[in-house]
């Protein structure tokens, strides 16, 4: 058996502001009915964290919930307790109309932290970032540059990005440009 490695290894641009891969991490796409009180008892109780409102995410640390979608959520949890809690998930909403799916390694997160992360996220992607509109905690499906993506802010200077890991490569080198000063340009 394999051991579970990133998709990028924890490669790091440093810099005024910095890109770095988050390593592993536990994600499952939850789709179901979001008002469903069973559905929203297990996210909170397996995250700790409070449920996200439309276009919000509630993270604290490598646990959080997402708002994708208006019947999906993104769970986020340890990579190593990811099975444990679709299990607990399956045990929660049986008998319910859902989908649990592990998807921890399809995907591939980043950091983007610095004064002007701002700035770097809103080179790539169509998101009116201005501080008045976009806030902390608020999340977005997207794309960023020729790839489909999500970011939240966690605070004012720090998004984190998640890409689908096939993509990481390419999303990692793209943060990285648009990271340096001046347009975003080809990269080599």
């Amino acid at each position: 058996m394999s051991n579970p490695v990133s998709a990028l290894q924890g490669k790091v641009a440093p810099g005024e502001v910095t890109i770095h891969e988050a390593g592993l991490r536990g994600m499952i796409i939850l789709r179901g009915d979001l008002a469903d009180k069973k559905l929203r008892k297990v996210c909170t109780g397996l995250t700790g964290a409070k449920f996200p409102e439309q276009g919000q995410a509630q993270c604290d640390g490598d646990k959080g919930l997402c708002w994708m979608s208006p019947d999906e959520l993104l769970v986020l949890v340890p990579y190593a307790e990811a099975a444990q809690a679709i299990a607990q998930i399956d045990t929660a909403l049986g008998g319910t109309h859902y989908l649990a799916e592990n998807v921890s390694d399809a995907r591939a997160v980043f950091f983007v932290e610095g004064t002007f992360a701002r700035e770097v996220i809103a080179k790539l992607a169509p998101v009116d970032l201005h501080p008045d509109t976009f806030k902390p905690g608020d999340f977005r499906r997207t794309r960023l540059g020729q790839v489909a993506a999500a970011f939240w802010m966690r605070d004012e200077d720090t998004f984190e990005v998640i890409c689908f890991r096939s993509v990481a490569g390419y999303t990692f080198d793209l943060l990285a440009a648009s990271a340096k000063a001046g347009a975003v340009g080809h990269l080599v």
